[in-house]
C-alpha cells in the first residue's frame, strides 16, 4: 500500500494519492491532472477512483478531467447530485483498490454533501482518514459555504457536530489525519501549519474535538468570528457541480502570444483586466498603465479569487519570460479560465516598443520614519486583515484591508499622498496597483512593511495578542 500527499502549498490544498497491488484512487486532485496520471504510470496502475470529499469552493477539481483520460469513476458522497456521470456512494459502503478497502463515511456539516474517506489497510485496520473540510488540523471546515443549502449555517454546524462525534471521533487514536487544506485557506479559521496529524492528538489539542463540548457550545465557537468567503467561492462551487471546459483548451487560449500592439488592441477591444505577475518591485520600476500587479510567489490565486470577483472576467497576462504557463495554469486552479494571451516577451517588449508605462514610487520603512517625523499628518493606509491591524499597528494609519479595499475607496483622500503598506510587502503593491487604476496618482509603496516599520521609533499602539478564531 502506496499513500501519498500532494501538497499544493500557494492554495494550501491537499490531494491525495492510493495505490496498492495495480490499482490506485485520487482524492480532491487539483485542475491540472497530468501529474497523477504519470504518478499511475510510474507505479504500473491503473486509476480506478477520483474520490471528491464534497464540492470544493476554493478550487476547481480535476475529477471531470482526470475520469475523462482514465475511464476512472468519480465517486461523491451522499446529497451530491453532480450534473455529470459519478457513483453517490451510501454511508458505509465500501470500495476496494487492490487490497486495501476505502470506507464512505458521510459526514455533514461543512456542506451537507461532505464525505469523509477512511482507509483499511490489507489486514482491515483502521489506517487513514482523508477528511476533506470536515476536520482540519487544528480546526473544522466553516459551515457557511454550502451553497443553495436551505440550513443556516447554525444548523449546518450542528450536523457537523453530530459528525465529529458519530464518525470521527470513535475512531482510534492511532489513525491518521489528512485534511484537504492547511494554514491559509479560507476554508477554515485558525488551521495549523502542520498538513497532517494522528487523531489522538487532535482529540487532545483540537479546540472542536473537545469531549465536554456541548452541541450548542460547538456550533457558537465554531459560527463565531467568520469573515465573509471570497465572491469566487460559490462559482467555483458551480464549476465542481457542474463541469467545466477541458484544462488543455484553457491552457491553450491562456499562452496565445501578443505582440505589444496585439495586447494593447486585445485590451482596448475586450476590455480585459491587465494582470501583471510581476515581483512587487519589478512591477514599480514599470508596468502598463492601469495593470494590477498580483505577483506569482506570493498568495497568487487567492487573491486573484478575492480581488477578482467574475471568473468570466477577460484577462491579459503580464509575466515573467518562462513563466506564462504556470500563470495560466494557477488561474485555472481557482476557476479563471478566460486567460486570453500574454505579452510576448514580458513588460521589456512593451518598454522596447516605445509603449506608455507608468510608475510607482516604493520607499524604505526608514525613509516614512523620517517624513512622518517632519509632518505627522501624513496619510498612511494598513492594508492588512482586520486581526493584524487590531493586534498592533501605527497609531494614525487608516485600516483599510486589502480583501475589501473597493469598500474603502471612498474614505481615502485622492488630494493628499497615501503611503500604502501591509506586512512583508506584497499586498501592498497590490492595493497600490489598484487604487493607482482607480485614478489615485500620489501613491507611496512602503518597502518591508510593517515588519520593517517596526523596526522604526514611529509610534505604534500597545501589542494585543490575537484571540485564536473558534
Amino acid at each position: 500500500m502506496k499513500v501519498e500527499q500532494i501538497y499544493t502549498g500557494c492554495l494550501a490544498q491537499g490531494a491525495y494519492y492510493i495505490e496498492s497491488k495495480g490499482e490506485a484512487a485520487i482524492i480532491d486532485p487539483l485542475r491540472e491532472v497530468k501529474p497523477y496520471i504519470e504518478k499511475a504510470a510510474k507505479d504500473g496502475a491503473k486509476i480506478k477512483y477520483v474520490l471528491e470529499t464534497h464540492f470544493h469552493a476554493d478550487f476547481v477539481s480535476g475529477h471531470v478531467d482526470l475520469a475523462k483520460a482514465t475511464g476512472a469513476t468519480i465517486v461523491f458522497g451522499p446529497n451530491a447530485h453532480p450534473k455529470f456521470e459519478a457513483h453517490l456512494a451510501e454511508d458505509g459502503e465500501e470500495l476496494k483498490v487492490g487490497e486495501v478497502t476505502i470506507r464512505v463515511l458521510h459526514t455533514p456539516g461543512h456542506t451537507m454533501e461532505s464525505t469523509t474517506y477512511l482507509l483499511l489497510d490489507e489486514n482491515g485496520r483502521e489506517h487513514a482518514i482523508f477528511s476533506g473540510d470536515t476536520l482540519f488540523i487544528g480546526d473544522v471546515g466553516r459551515p457557511d459555504l454550502a451553497v443553495k443549502s436551505d440550513l443556516t449555517e447554525e444548523q449546518l454546524a450542528a450536523h457537523l457536530y453530530d459528525s465529529l462525534r458519530n464518525k470521527i471521533m470513535p475512531l482510534p487514536d492511532d489513525v491518521i489525519v489528512y485534511p484537504a487544506h492547511g494554514a491559509g485557506s479560507a476554508c477554515g479559521k485558525n488551521m495549523s501549519k502542520e498538513t497532517t496529524d494522528l487523531l489522538g492528538n487532535q482529540k487532545n489539542t483540537n479546540y472542536a474535538l473537545r469531549a465536554d463540548m456541548t452541541r450548542e457550545e460547538f456550533v457558537k465557537e465554531v459560527t463565531e468570528g467568520l469573515l465573509p468567503p471570497p465572491a469566487y467561492f460559490p462559482l467555483n462551487v458551480k464549476m465542481n457541480r457542474e463541469g467545466y471546459a477541458s484544462i488543455n483548451d484553457v491552457m491553450a487560449q491562456g499562452l496565445r502570444e501578443l505582440s505589444p500592439e496585439e495586447f494593447e488592441a486585445t485590451a482596448n477591444e475586450t476590455g480585459a483586466l491587465m494582470l501583471d505577475t510581476r515581483k512587487p518591485g519589478d512591477f514599480a520600476q514599470g508596468f502598463i498603465p492601469n495593470a494590477v500587479n498580483i505577483g506569482i510567489d506570493g498568495g497568487f490565486a487567492p487573491w486573484v479569487g478575492a480581488l477578482i470577483p467574475d471568473i468570466q472576467q477577460p484577462i491579459l497576462i503580464v509575466a515573467e519570460q518562462g513563466r506564462e504557463e504556470e500563470v495560466v495554469t494557477r488561474l485555472a486552479r481557482v476557476g479563471y479560465d478566460n486567460a486570453i494571451g500574454f505579452l510576448k516577451g514580458g513588460f521589456q517588449s512593451w518598454r522596447d516598443a516605445g509603449k506608455e508605462v507608468d510608475t510607482l514610487v516604493s520607499i524604505p520603512a526608514t525613509e516614512l520614519a523620517a517624513k512622518f517625523e517632519q509632518d505627522n499628518s501624513i496619510c498612511i493606509v494598513d492594508v492588512r486583515k482586520p486581526g493584524e491591524y487590531q493586534a498592533e499597528h501605527l497609531e494614525t494609519a487608516l485600516s483599510a484591508p486589502l480583501d475589501y479595499l473597493n469598500e474603502h475607496l471612498t474614505a481615502l483622500p485622492k488630494d493628499r499622498t497615501l503611503y500604502i503598506h501591509c506586512a512583508g510587502g506584497y499586498r501592498s503593491m497590490i492595493a497600490a496597483s489598484i487604487l493607482r487604476a482607480r485614478g489615485f496618482q500620489d501613491i507611496v509603496d512602503v518597502q518591508g512593511g510593517y515588519k520593517a516599520i517596526a523596526e522604526t521609533n514611529m509610534p505604534r499602539t500597545n501589542f494585543v495578542c490575537p484571540t485564536s478564531p473558534r
